[in-house]
């Protein structure tokens, strides 16, 4: 059964952040423009933009050690950190636009100061992260940062991770106090309850089943219902597809050249959740380690202080598991049926050269709860069996493509972003950092779809990112001005995100 048609000019395939970030950005670009937001689930921000489905990490590339790489000859290179950093001030910078302007409300109820920190152990990775420290120390975007290999200046910092530590090999950490926590999810359905205030058609239980392009240009969408299987179509001059995982299919769908010779491979993610509050209240940071050797950088392990329902957890992970499907609410055909003519060799060619990834995979998903509890124990010496349960985290979907770098089927760790070369379809695709940096993902977007846009935007996209068009990491008085003013419009004090913390256990 069908239901007429309905017109659009911008339609966005998928209610997570992504999708709220571009709506929120051209409702203030453009606000006559007819939004029409399609969702498969019932409510905002239910797959990867769930609270409970990513680490909530604000990835400044504080504690992030994988963005940092040691070179051959090594010194370390802090292109990668420097990039990812000024990414995620432009989605600081939006957030405190959106506050300023009363577009969305309670800050603290969806970001909290929280400090961002880096630890190794041994001689070698202590010997990096010293190097590390001293080549981001020298940049204004990681002002602030300390660096410390005393026992006891680390029990003041993570006591919990200290306390009981009797292994008498090389300790290190850095600290950087200008962290965040970030709840995805509570900023997602405050965008969609904005965006519906002004205008934005929001409908949920809708799942995109084919799109195709019209003779005119415009994409011809076939909608269905979840609930009662009624059929819609919609049409719109241009569609931004941000479904997580299921991205990979709808961009297939569309044919669009350059959506061709991609692939994906799904990962799942497990965290150990604290369910003691005394232990809980014993840490006040986001702790990243280093990954094991042979481990892919996605698996990185860290405790992490969130803040969820305006109450403090405390989770450890990730531990990496397997499902075929490309969302938690997917399908167990999702990776065979991703699998075309024109991307099978660069998914076999993934396959050959990703053994290793596959029985990292194999051995994660053998784990008992006793042996994720061991590796637990590595942060933290004194945990106990019974004060942590298993979480299973959201489904991301790792791309595939032919690099000139890696050659055919390289799997690549990062945000994609796909776009017609008419920039009248954009795909997301890829995981972290994902979330933290969707506000610049937008503005390439924006650039790319709507190139003839852009000079008369300027002033608004300015008053929206003021570093927009400028290099933060070279402007440092722009640089403390715009950080001054989005801890002051989103309540960013360490001091605050102390009493916060001990106000919330």
């Amino acid at each position: 059964m069908s239901n007429g048609q309905t017109s659009s000019d911008v339609i966005l395939i998928g209610a997570g952040i992504m999708s709220a970030t571009l709506g929120a950005m051209l409702k203030e670009l453009v606000p006559e423009w007819k939004i029409t937001v399609l969702e498969k689930l019932a409510k905002a921000g239910e797959e990867s933009s769930n609270e409970w489905n990513n680490a909530g990490t604000g990835h400044a590339a504080l504690c992030e050690l994988n963005y940092t790489v040691e070179k051959p000859d090594g010194s370390i290179d802090i292109s990668k950190a420097i990039s990812i950093n000024e990414q995620f001030q432009d989605s600081m910078q939006f957030w405190s636009y959106l506050v300023e302007s009363k577009l969305i409300r309670n800050p603290h109820d969806f970001i909290m100061p929280l400090p961002h920190m880096s630890l190794v152990h041994g001689q070698k990775d202590v010997s990096f992260l010293k190097k590390r420290f001293e080549a981001l120390s020298g940049n204004p975007l990681f002002g602030g940062m300390e660096y410390s290999e005393d026992p006891a200046v680390l029990k003041q910092w993570i006591p919990l991770i200290m306390n009981n530590r009797t292994s008498g090999e090389p300790i290190a950490a850095t600290k950087v106090d200008a962290g965040t926590d970030v709840n995805f999810g509570a900023l997602t359905r405050m965008l969609f309850e904005h965006l519906k205030k002004n205008n934005v058609d929001i409908r949920y239980n809708q799942k995109v089943d084919d799109m195709k392009r019209a003779r005119d240009g415009s994409w011809q969408l076939k909608v269905r219902n979840t609930d009662n299987g009624t059929v819609e179509r919609h049409s719109a001059k241009f569609v931004f597809i941000g479904g997580g995982g299921g991205s990979l299919h709808l961009l297939q769908k569309s044919g669009i050249p350059e959506g061709k010779h991609i692939g994906g491979f799904p990962v799942s993610g497990l965290f150990m959740v604290c369910k003691n509050p005394e232990v809980v209240a014993k840490h006040h940071a986001k702790v990243y380690g280093k990954a094991k050797v042979g481990a892919p950088p996605m698996s990185v392990p860290h405790l992490d202080t969130r803040f969820i329902d305006n109450k403090k957890s405390l989770l450890f992970g990730p531990f990496a598991g397997f499902s075929p499907k490309f969302l938690k609410t997917g399908s167990m055909l999702d990776l065979v049926t991703s699998v075309k003519p024109h991307n099978l060799v660069t998914m076999m060619a993934a396959g050959a050269k990703n053994m290793s990834l596959t029985k990292y995979l194999i051995q994660q998903v053998m784990l008992s709860k006793e042996q994720r509890m061991e590796e637990l124990r590595e942060f933290v010496p004194d945990a106990k069996t019974e004060d942590w349960d298993l979480l299973v985290a959201g489904q991301r979907v790792q791309v595939i493509k032919d690099t000139a770098a890696g050659g055919k089927g390289t799997l690549q760790f990062g945000t994609e972003v796909v776009t017609a070369a008419d920039g009248s379809v954009a795909a997301l695709l890829g995981a972290s950092p994902g979330a933290s940096t969707a506000v610049s993902v937008m503005l390439n977007v924006i650039g790319k779809c709507f190139p003839q846009h852009i000079k008369a935007w300027e002033p608004k996209l300015k008053e929206m990112i003021p570093s927009y068009g400028a290099s933060l990491g070279k402007n440092p008085e722009l640089l403390r001005e715009i950080q001054a003013s989005a801890s002051s419009s989103l309540g960013l004090s360490p001091s605050k995100s102390y009493q916060a913390a001990s106000r919330s256990v």
